[in-house]
């Protein structure tokens, strides 16, 4: 189902409301820091110890696992001038996806999506905000995120990553989550394969069940999808200056993988409807084939319970009835009635 969290009717605006499902574990701060020459990686218990580390002539990567922590969230905003309405969004963990320019940064909404172990679809929403030489992300959990190739990248050194500014990093974490769709739906598409080989072969009523539960992860799917393809070209086309024209030409690269996950998203989602008129028609067939056998059966059984009717009614004058080879008669005219009834069903290409 699609999750709700919403304030009552009435609230003041950018009123933070606590999550009642919120984990009960205190938020954690990581801050990756780096330019061309060096990268520094560490974990603060606390945010003066990280802002005391803060280097405005490098790039700061600040991390922040939990939302439970309404006070750090406070000084966070006051001290980067995120807007109130923004914080408001950090909070409500089941906004649509989207991009906002405010005047001190970019804020940015996305979703990434993963199965867990019990191989349920997971979606969780990453709050990004893009400033002159920081970049915060806020994430509802610790322990697992799409951005671990990122970390790794800048820790070694490799590609643009540690040559570039915050806006190339802002890119990099929305092309891993984008990247991250891939593996989903190639495991849901051959889900759905085996669906059609099953539906085809022996259609069943929990395989219609699994049916239903993929066209309703490719609608969560879609609705994760569709709006990061409207992310990435507004940051094409920021007028706000921070984000280079060199990063724009990966943002076209990010863009491409997002419409491929899309048109995949779509051509899946017809695939599972026409599964369902596959799955109706399989069982007519199935039905029709088990209605005419019973036909054939009762075709060649007809005339037969007939002729037995006919010699069981037990009259005393039956003319057979006391023969001694009236037995035999029977069984013989049964062979003939059931005979030419197999060849009148045959030459009409009943069977």
């Amino acid at each position: 189902m699609i999750r709700l969290n919403y304030h009552l009717p009435g609230t003041a605006p950018a009123t933070l409301k606590p999550r009642v499902d919120a984990a009960t574990d205190p938020a954690t701060l990581t801050l990756i820091q780096y330019d061309a020459e060096a990268i520094f990686e560490g974990e603060f218990d606390s945010f003066d110890d990280l802002m005391a580390r803060f280097d405005p002539a490098k790039v700061n990567w600040i991390n922040i696992d939990g939302l439970n922590d309404l006070d750090l969230l406070r000084r966070i905003a006051e001290r980067f001038k995120i807007h109130p309405l923004a914080l408001e969004d950090v909070l409500n963990t089941t906004q649509r996806p989207k991009v906002e320019p405010y005047d001190d940064n970019i804020f940015i909404v996305s979703e990434m999506v993963y199965f867990e172990e019990s191989r349920a679809l997971t979606f969780e929403q990453v709050s990004i905000f893009l400033g002159e030489s920081f970049l915060l992300t806020f994430q509802e959990e610790r322990g697992r995120d799409a951005f671990e190739h990122v970390r790794k990248r800048l820790r070694m050194g490799k590609g643009f990553a540690r040559q570039r500014k915050a806006d190339y990093l802002a890119y990099a974490l929305l092309d891993g989550i984008v990247d991250h769709f891939f593996p989903i739906l190639e495991t849901l598409g051959d889900a759905i394969e085996e669906i059609e080989e099953e539906l085809l072969e022996h259609p069943t009523k929990a395989t219609l069940r699994r049916l239903y539960e993929a066209k309703r992860l490719l609608i969560q799917l879609r609705r994760a999808s569709w709006p990061q393809r409207e992310i990435v070209n507004v940051l094409m086309r920021d007028e706000t200056g921070r984000v280079a024209q060199e990063t724009a030409v990966f943002l076209r690269d990010c863009y491409d993988h997002i419409t491929q996950i899309i048109d995949l998203v779509e051509s899946y989602r017809d695939i599972s409807a026409g599964l369902m008129d596959v799955y109706l028609s399989s069982l007519g067939f199935r039905t029709n084939e088990i209605m005419r056998v019973l036909t054939v059966v009762s075709t060649f059984f007809i005339p037969l319970t007939f002729v037995a009717g006919v010699y069981g009614m037990n009259f005393a004058f039956m003319p057979e009835l006391h023969w001694k080879y009236g037995y035999a008669y029977f069984w013989a005219l049964c062979a003939v009635v059931a005979g030419t009834t197999f060849f009148i069903v045959k030459r009409k290409k009943w069977i």
